[in-house]
């Protein structure tokens, strides 16, 4: 992700790739001369199929899809997925109120676990979330609580809410010339929109199951993949050790427990647990060989390191660290909190020395006395420390090619472990060797077979590149904290 912002710093955005299109299109058919072939006798007439509707395109759609694409690293192209897919829609389409709306979907390249739909009917999901659901029936309740946006028009109705709400804050603003009631109103705008959002999120995932149902899916789907959602975030998050749960007041979605029993109870109202079709070994086919996480070309974190070989470069986090890689930076994060880091590119022109912009004033309370040249692994660098009124920064700018990157460290109290950390994690900074260039690969999802004498603890330790391997384990697999393997069980591990 690391690249897309260097191309943005460097502002030559490459052309997005063409949209993985599951056209619900038209079937061709050719009409040549073919008298001289007919036979006495005339063969039946075949129905042709039906056509599928299309989804409508304007200039603002066609614009906020490629926005999409640049954000979430392209289109991620497997036939066998994208034909899984397709069925999964024509099936839930039919079984909808309205199988006239058209529905073109993509997927994305990208490890986050995401979906979302624009008002014409364009879904996405992210290889992430394909790779976390466990089945068709899963799938069919991302897509359907998805196309429930568009058949509600969420979106529209989102656009309209928040356009009277601006009017609403500006007549204030303009009327009055008290902070306080200024302020107030923004608040009251920010929660009037959160709650508006969460009955759409609720509303949605009543129809979506609503759907699935009708499509002869399993209904509970929703339920257990909303659950896999939640552990996945818990797991995330337990890193940086927050909980997922903690979420401002006005967040836009419900709390997950909120949706899992509401879409458990919708569940009820059509069938039984257990009673429906969840379609796990064809899923499972479609998903063998899915990359899992970063894609190498956007750098990729293995363990404390991260590593970029388009770029060429790599580094190392300190001890208890763990990184992320997110579409702005690189982000770590020590056990407790207590210490940060961010690594990413910047545009400072060549003739500008990197002491002078330390000290351009980028950011806030840098010690101009503090700034020192350096050089690093024969880089030309530059540091200097800032304080703010929690945190104190140590800031280094290192010059590798054409390009400017930054380490800005980030501690609540200096101390001497603080600046080694700093300057150990700087210090590793350097080139990638051919040989590590070529041997980056993806790591991948693998679908094996249970033999007997394995657990989830053996299997487990044959998982490569990930963190909490046990739990990872059972989060990509849907087994909760007790649960262990049968034999001839399939399941998902992950493996370079």
């Amino acid at each position: 992700m690391l690249e897309r912002h260097v191309r943005n710093e460097r502002r030559r955005l490459r052309a997005a790739p063409a949209a993985l299109c599951l056209v619900l299109g038209a079937a061709l058919a050719g009409c040549g001369d073919m008298g001289r072939f007919q036979t006495a006798a005339t063969p039946p007439a075949v129905a042709m199929p039906k056509p599928k509707p299309a989804v409508a395109q304007t200039p603002a759609t066609e614009k906020e899809h490629e926005r999409i694409l640049a954000s979430y690293g392209g289109t991620y192209d497997d036939p066998r997925l994208e034909s899984l897919v397709t069925k999964t829609v024509d099936r839930l389409v039919a079984a909808s109120d309205r199988p006239d709306q058209g529905y073109r979907v993509t997927i994305l390249n990208s490890g986050a676990v995401n979906a979302f739909a624009l008002p014409n009917g364009q879904l996405y999901v992210t290889r992430g979330l394909l790779a976390l659901a466990s089945d068709t029936s899963e799938l069919s309740s991302v897509l359907s609580h998805e196309m429930a946006h568009v058949l509600s028009k969420h979106a529209a109705m989102r656009e309209d809410q928040a356009r009277q709400a601006a009017i609403v804050t500006r007549v204030v603003t303009d009327m009055s010339n008290d902070p306080d009631l200024t302020a107030l109103a923004l608040a009251k705008t920010k929660l009037t929109m959160a709650s508006f959002s969460r009955k759409q999120e609720f509303e949605a995932d009543g129809i979506g199951v609503g759907i699935s149902a009708k499509a002869h899916f399993d209904p509970y789907g929703a339920a257990r993949f909303l659950s896999a959602m939640e552990r996945n975030a818990e797991l995330k998050a337990g890193k940086s050790s927050l909980d997922p749960r903690a979420q401002d007041f006005t967040s836009s979605h419900p709390a997950t427990p909120e949706r899992v029993q509401n879409a458990q109870t919708i569940a009820r109202q059509y069938t039984a647990p257990e009673g429906a079709e969840r379609d796990r070994e064809s899923y499972l086919a479609a998903i063998d060989n899915l990359v899992y996480g970063e894609d190498p070309s956007e750098g990729f974190v293995r363990g404390r390191r991260f590593l970029h070989p388009k770029l060429g470069f790599t580094f190392q986090a300190p001890d208890n660290f763990t990184l992320d890689n997110t579409a702005q930076a690189v982000i770590g994060v020590r056990e407790g909190g207590a210490q940060a880091m961010r690594f990413d590119v910047v545009r400072v022109p060549a003739e500008q020395s990197l002491g002078d912009y330390l000290n351009s004033g980028w950011m806030e309370g840098v010690e101009k006395a503090s700034t020192e040249d350096l050089s690093i692994n024969g880089f030309p660098a530059a540091s200097a420390t800032a304080k703010g009124d929690q945190w104190q920064f140590k800031v280094y700018a290192l010059r590798f090619g054409s390009d400017v990157y930054r380490f800005i460290f980030a501690t609540r109290q200096k101390s001497t472990e603080s600046e080694r950390n700093a300057r150990e994690t700087v210090n590793s900074f350097r080139r990638l060797t051919l040989d590590e260039i070529q041997a980056a690969r993806p790591l991948r999802i693998k679908v094996i077979t249970v033999q007997p004498g394995d657990t989830v603890e053996s299997l487990s330790h044959r998982m490569a590149g990930v963190d909490h391997p046990a739990e990872r384990f059972r989060v990509l697999n849907g087994l909760d904290r007790t649960a262990q393997v049968k034999v001839r069980d399939r399941v998902k591990i992950v493996a370079d």
